[in-house]
């Protein structure tokens, strides 16, 4: 199944991709696409579901964040090898990890807006792992079952923020709209080979970055297992797990995101994003 939330930001309604394409409005069934929904049993309830008979939704249709209550982001840091060597630095021993706000979360087409004085916004095609039940010292082995899901995060990031200012990652990662989500959430059935999905991202119809989920150093297993021995996994938390090279800090010379920029981003099977740049502005 592919699993979305639509409709007008902050009134998102639960719904589901037809074979047509089409979104069919699930608010008949379910109140929201929560994280209790994301349990097994819930999911196959869904499945079971006669899509034909769901109304459709109005076109266009805004798309949100496919997951709502998401009490974490928890991002993996250069996870692909071409991407560590452009950004002049060693292949991780173990995971990186980093937390990013969940108040950057934004639909998969709405706007990015860069922080008030940006000079180095930066883009980051990434595959999300979506938790479907509570995680705890959780072996490679038994990994997938706690997986609910996968979908597409653009872990946007300001540079300067992240690199020159001090201490850790996550202010450079955080501001509002720097973590779009979706299209969709699809369940793991329809993605059974997460380490061979290619992945790409386009500035201004310009291909920036082209990838493949088997260049990742740790896999969806071992990601899901090492990060449940530091901290619980909980259902509607994302996994962000990393990006391939091309990023523009990683060009010669480093290429930055600037107001009026668009973005374009795709994963195998999980359907695009596209975002428009904008300036911030106190006054929206």
């Amino acid at each position: 199944m592919k699993l979305v939330r639509h409709g007008a930001k902050g009134a998102e309604r639960p719904g589901l991709l037809d074979k047509q394409g089409r979104v069919r409005d699930l608010s008949g069934v379910s109140d929201d696409i929560t994280p209790e929904v994301l349990d097994p049993g819930k999911l196959a309830d869904l499945a079971r579901l006669h899509f034909e008979d769901l109304p459709v939704a109005p076109m266009p249709n805004r798309l949100g964040v496919p997951i709502a209550s998401v009490s974490k982001l928890v991002c993996i840091g250069l996870n692909y090898k071409d991407h560590a060597k452009e950004a002049n630095l060693p292949i991780p021993q173990e995971p990186i990890i980093f937390l990013k706000a969940v108040s950057a979360l934004s639909g998969p087409n709405d706007d990015v807006v860069l922080p008030r004085g940006s000079k180095k916004g930066d883009w980051e095609v990434e595959l999300g792992i979506v938790i479907g039940k509570q995680a705890t010292y959780v072996s490679e082995s038994e990994a997938l079952e706690y997986v609910a899901g996968y979908t597409i995060v653009n872990d946007v990031s300001e540079r300067a923020y992240q690199i020159e200012r001090g201490g850790q990652w996550t202010k450079g990662k955080s501001f509002d709209t720097f973590a779009p989500v979706g299209p969709w959430l699809v369940t793991k059935d329809e993605i059974p080979q997460p380490q061979s999905l290619g992945i790409w991202l386009d500035v201004n119809c310009e291909r920036r970055q082209t990838g493949n989920t088997n260049d990742m150093i740790f896999s969806v297993e071992r990601l899901v297992s090492y990060l449940s021995e530091f901290m619980t996994l909980m259902p509607g938390d994302i996994v962000c797990t990393g990006t391939p090279a091309g990023v523009g800090l990683g060009m010669n010379p480093p290429q930055f995101l600037c107001p009026g920029d668009t973005m374009r981003l795709g994963v195998d099977g999980l359907g695009e994003q596209q975002q428009r740049v904008l300036a911030y502005d106190p006054l929206v």
